[in-house]
């Protein structure tokens, strides 16, 4: 093949292939004009988006009869989906299922290293002492943790709103964090998954399904774990 490339006898799209070129199952590959025809060994993963509500559990059933979040997404013709990552009860905002288990294995991994990027509002404002110790470190029960990065972003009233980044997947990290230091938080949002933004058009319950690029990218962000 790499011999037919250099020799200028295979077109993508229009457009004679270089070595290393990636293509996909819907790119137009021709041979001396003529069109390629294959199978991919692997079906490409589906990954779709959705805006959690507080109040779904991230389960497929719940013995309390409490709504799950895999209540309203679509149905596959074949296979599950897989929630890569949770969200607690109270918590809402983005979360991404995918029907490759492999794939939501990898993005979940500890290297991964994924950011997630939050929205919190607590009671009360943070002193600078505060926000120096969520960014340097404090101790939960299961080991230290501390944000990349917090953002004070203004607020009415008790409430005070902060954004924080993190690259962990802790259970409930964001709020121990916070109640660690005396701080209670009322309201807590998940806005970004990696390089993808909870875009302001998804309605809370609703999904959409990513497109291809992003889907590239969420494979390339696991391939190292």
């Amino acid at each position: 093949m790499e011999t037919l490339i250099e020799e200028g006898r295979v077109e993508v799209n229009g457009t004679p292939a270089i070595l290393g070129q990636r293509v996909s199952a819907r790119d137009r590959i021709l041979l001396d004009g003529r069109p390629v025809r294959f199978q991919s060994a692997t079906e490409a993963p589906q990954v779709i988006m959705y805006h959690k509500p507080a109040g779904e559990i991230v389960t497929a059933s719940d013995p309390e009869g409490r709504p799950t979040v895999f209540d309203r997404l679509p149905r596959l013709k074949s296979g599950k989906w897989i929630a890569i990552g949770r969200l607690d009860f109270n918590t809402s905002g983005l979360m991404l299922f995918t029907d490759s288990g492999d794939l939501a294995n990898r993005l979940m991994h500890p290297r991964s290293q994924i950011e997630r990027e939050y929205a919190v509002r607590v009671v009360g404002e943070l002193t600078r002492e505060q926000e120096r110790m969520l960014k340097t470190g404090v101790q939960l029960d299961d080991g230290p943790a501390k944000f990349d990065e917090l953002r004070f972003k203004g607020g009415e009233g008790s409430n005070r709103w902060y954004e924080v980044t993190l690259r962990e997947g802790r259970n409930r990290e964001v709020r121990r964090m916070f109640e660690a230091l005396g701080m209670t938080v009322s309201r807590l949002i998940r806005i970004r998954f990696g390089s993808l933004s909870l875009p302001p058009r998804l309605a809370l319950g609703r999904s959409m399904a990513l497109e291809e690029q992003d889907i590239d990218e969420l494979i390339r962000a696991g391939a190292d774990a």
